[in-house]
């Protein structure tokens, strides 16, 4: 075995945004002397290939729509040319490397030691990292976590490596003239949803009649006709059977959906997979500590991030607990205050109910709780009531009856003091409006609070507390 060239208290090993957070925590708060490994940039998914990017986006994605919009409130708008994706690309990479930067001084000013490199376990306290230069080091360490997230999962249809992912989304140069995606989830959506705003033929391809299906019916439904007036070409019950790549550069797909159960094809020029995705532990040596994966390979970690092994824990996208941002970074923390904030935080963990979440669709959609069927069958029907409501918000009044788009609320109430249980929202601004309603929820609101706050007029938002 290796020499020891390291000694630690906690060794952290993924830079994403929740091993950054408990690292950060552990050593700049308690004191802990902390090493954090990451092989890719730091930031993780998040701020390299996910949230971040992908907000940027779909702010571009936000003002085409505006643009478009502008002329029902009387302005004359002329684009001298194009949408410059290119430029816009570029200057989207340029802030997500002034972040990597900002994340590694925040490292060095919470003096935790950052290693780049690969790192595997050797055993239950022994790790090795192989460093860029091709050396490696051997860390003995009394803790170890395991942040180490996932990577997006592609198909083993014919032809499916001549597809990208959400990672690759990030890396286009150029705006595609006719996109494919497959996926019916989040990133599926909200993918879709910026390709279409910002020029691209779009095809969405779905297993089912909906999308977003863990979300409530009313979001699903909503979302989905709101998708198809907007001119995005919706492929239900599709499966794809090959890919095959074209002299000119295209590509086609041969798939079969709902209206060609027989078989069609597609000229694309670009095909994106967003069909789940995949623990990253293939070569993290999880066997020779023991460490114990369910059968989708996630580690096993329970609600105060332990894994089986007594010094060893795990969080994040790794876990598949709820794979959010906001998540692993609660979670982290909460971690390094239990290992090493001394007695009165001995049982510290992030409280996994009722965390609320957002898709960044066109238009947004929120989520806190349970869903109408999930209420239900917890609380029994008798026990729930139900409050919601659609209308035109606003900003669309100017428009023309075809061209306005859909707001959505729904309470989910359960019991004799109509505590709201699941609170689903869609329509513009929804994003923001979540995080304020989310803490209402959290706290045990019961509709009679919602109730007794006075509306804010004119806004959508008021539509919350007058429900009837």
């Amino acid at each position: 075995m290796a020499p020891i060239s390291k000694e630690c208290d906690f060794l952290v090993i993924g830079g994403g945004s929740g091993g950054l957070a408990c690292a950060r925590r552990a050593s700049g708060q308690w004191g802990a002397k902390t090493i954090a490994v990451e092989s890719n940039r730091l930031g993780g998914t998040c701020v390299n290939v996910g949230c971040v990017p992908k907000k940027i986006t779909w702010n571009a994605a936000a003002i085409a729509e505006t643009l478009h919009e502008a002329a029902a409130y009387g302005f004359n708008i002329k684009e001298t040319g194009p949408f410059d994706f290119t430029t816009f690309k570029h200057k989207r990479d340029d802030y997500i490397k002034r972040l990597n930067g900002i994340y590694e001084r925040n490292l060095e000013k919470d003096h935790v030691e950052y290693l780049h490199g690969r790192a595997h376990l050797l055993s239950k306290n022994e790790v090795e990292v192989v460093l860029d230069s091709g050396s490696k080091e051997t860390i003995r360490a009394k803790k170890i976590l395991l942040a180490t997230g996932g990577h997006p999962n592609i198909p083993n249809t014919p032809g499916a490596e001549l597809g990208i992912t959400s990672d690759g989304f990030f890396d286009l140069e150029t705006l595609p003239k006719r996109v494919a995606l497959v996926g019916a989830g989040y990133i599926a959506v909200e993918m879709a949803g910026m390709f279409h705003h910002l020029g691209s033929e779009t095809h969405l391809f779905i297993r089912h009649e909906t999308f977003l299906r863990t979300f409530d019916p009313m979001i699903q439904e909503t979302i989905v006709k709101e998708y198809e007036r907007q001119g995005i070409h919706i492929h239900r019950n599709s499966s794809q059977s090959q890919i095959v790549k074209k002299d000119d550069g295209w590509m086609t797909m041969h798939y079969t959906d709902k209206t060609s159960p027989d078989g069609s094809t597609l000229d694309i020029d670009c095909l994106l997979w967003a069909i789940g995705r995949n623990p990253e532990v293939e070569d993290l040596g999880l066997d020779k500590a023991g460490v114990h994966q369910n059968e989708k390979g996630q580690i096993i970690a329970d609600d105060y991030q332990n894994t089986n092994v007594d010094n060893i824990y795990s969080l994040g996208d790794v876990c598949g607990k709820i794979e959010l941002t906001p998540v692993a970074i609660a979670a982290g923390r909460q971690l390094a205050n239990r290992l090493f904030g001394g007695p009165q935080h001995q049982n510290a963990k992030l409280d996994y109910t009722n965390i609320p979440s957002v898709v960044f669709a066109h238009p947004e959609v929120g989520s806190i709780g349970l869903t109408e069927r999930e209420a239900r069958d917890r609380f029994g029907d008798a026990n729930i009531k139900v409050y919601k409501t659609d209308f035109t918000a606003m900003y669309y009044a100017m428009m023309p009856a075809e061209a306005k788009p859909p707001t959505a609320y729904k309470l989910v109430c359960a019991g004799e003091e109509e505590k709201v249980v699941g609170l689903h929202i869609l329509g513009s601004g929804s994003a923001e409006m979540l995080q304020g309603f989310g803490v209402a929820v959290k706290m045990g609101a019961r509709k009679r609070d919602f109730d007794s706050c006075v509306a804010i007029h004119p806004t959508s938002a008021e539509e919350l507390v007058t429900l009837k």
